[in-house]
């Protein structure tokens, strides 16, 4: 490996760090004080689950790099059918 490759990983590794770290501020900024919430507790477990869910995604999503996500792009289209393609207008040829 070069020296390049290493330091890539590196500023990967620390743009995941920072991601992780917004999206655990901004949780905290959005929960209410307990006082002023009255919610069952299915409420409570729904909304920690969505949370949860949330952040999951968020945090997939800045793993993926944009070759990655564009490799994945184009082996979703190589496996849809051929129906959209432009028929054959000219039987001669």
């Amino acid at each position: 490996m070069n020296a390049g490759t290493l330091s890539m990983k590196k500023k990967e590794k620390q743009r995941e760090k920072e991601i992780v770290k917004q999206v655990t501020n901004a949780s905290k900024e959005t929960e209410k004080p307990k006082n002023e919430m009255k919610l069952t507790k299915a409420e409570l477990a729904f909304m920690k689950q969505q949370e949860k869910m949330k952040k999951e995604r968020i945090l997939q999503l800045a793993s993926t790099t944009h070759k990655q996500r564009v490799e994945k792009f184009n082996q979703h289209l190589d496996s849809l059918t051929e129906h959209f393609d432009i028929p054959k207008v000219s039987w001669t040829k």
